[in-house]
């Protein structure tokens, strides 16, 4: 059983990068990027245009960057979103600078990221297993799944999983697949259910004011040229494979890796109505979430020197100045860990095991740091 176990630890390990635990450390010196959903006073037309008032009262996000952070190549082509939400559904209307309208994907559940998409990641409940993502091109084509857990920590995709009830629209601003001309951008505009958003989120239940969910959005766009009146992908002139596509995010993954949910962004669902100026308050215990993090990813780089985790707390580099800092207290074996401290804000626990997952208790558990 041991031999199992340690199998398994050194398969996830391997699909840990030295890339993933230097960016850990990242996110409590950068917070991800936030920003405020307020509600809708009329109802939407799901077109893929931002006529209406209540869109328009609303600000665009941040330009999106590339997936691996401000330090990497910028994107050079724009990319924003803004959010709304009512009792019924989460809004998302994103802008997509393109010159070159391009999609064929017709069939649903088709693999839209091996063409130019926009996609979506949500996770309600911030535990990082059990999380959606959509991706959809510029005809219109989706592709729905939920994740268990990221799938370097043995996750599967669920494509069966469907959203329910999802409205779509597309602007187009342009003419699609025509290589004759110089288009200027495609609009998406979302209407995803909170009736099946709840499934995995906190209560199984909708978001109500001055709660926050992690969500990320994501462009994939690939280089193309014109062949025979039609737009292919630019390939290596040495391999003859395409060109590596271009990953560019709203709130930096700081790796090329999208299934890293602690590194969303926050959205915090407000009361007030669209347009109205309000200031962003941070989820209390996020940098509890962070820290967490951090002493996670030492636990693997320790096993991947010692094949096993540590099991004291001064085997791990941040152990001394986090633990002591947010009170966090180690349970380790050879083969598996728990990290865990008090949630400042709620009186329960927050515990994070080796599977990655964060999960509250109302019950401490023995410290050792």
């Amino acid at each position: 059983m041991l031999y199992c176990m340690k199998k398994v630890v050194i398969l996830v390990l391997g699909l840990i990068t030295a890339a993933w635990v230097q960016a850990q450390a990242v996110l409590l010196d950068t917070p991800p990027r936030h920003y405020i959903c307020q509600t809708v006073t009329s109802p939407l037309k799901i077109d893929g245009k931002d006529d209406e008032p209540d869109w328009q009262a609303m600000p665009w996000s941040e330009l999106f960057m590339d997936i691996e952070g401000p330090d990497a190549p910028k994107q050079f082509l724009n990319t924003q979103v803004k959010m709304l939400w009512d009792k019924e559904y989460l809004y998302i209307l994103a802008r997509l600078q393109e010159p070159n309208l391009w999609a064929t994907f017709t069939e649903r559940e088709s693999i839209i990221f091996h063409e130019n998409n926009f996609e979506v990641f949500i996770d309600p409940d911030w535990d990082t297993h059990n999380y959606y993502e959509l991706e959809i091109n510029a005809l219109g084509t989706t592709w729905d799944l939920m994740l268990t857990r990221p799938y370097s920590l043995m996750g599967r995709a669920v494509s069966a999983w469907d959203i329910t009830g999802l409205k779509k629209g597309i602007h187009l601003k342009g003419t699609i697949n025509n290589p004759n001309d110089m288009d200027t951008c495609w609009m998406v505009e979302l209407a995803i259910p909170f009736k099946i958003l709840a499934e995995c989120a906190p209560d199984r239940s909708a978001p109500g004011p001055g709660d926050i969910w992690r969500i990320n959005f994501s462009r994939v766009e690939w280089d193309l040229e014109a062949k025979n009146h039609q737009y292919s992908k630019k390939t290596d002139p040495v391999t003859g494979k395409p060109l590596p596509e271009h990953n560019w995010v709203w709130s930096p993954q700081y790796q090329i890796n999208m299934h890293k949910p602690e590194y969303w962004g926050m959205v915090l669902f407000s009361n007030n109505k669209a347009g109205t100026k309000e200031t962003f308050v941070s989820y209390p215990d996020a940098e509890i979430y962070y820290a967490l993090r951090q002493l996670f990813d030492e636990q693997y780089q320790y096993f991947e020197k010692n094949e096993k985790f540590a099991e004291q707390p001064e085997q791990l580099p941040s152990s001394k100045f986090l633990g002591s800092k947010y009170q966090i207290n180690l349970q380790a074996t050879t083969t598996s860990f728990r990290l865990w401290a008090p949630a400042t804000s709620t009186g329960e626990w927050l515990i994070l095991t080796e599977d990655g997952r964060i999960r509250r208790s109302r019950t401490p558990l023995h410290p050792v740091f």
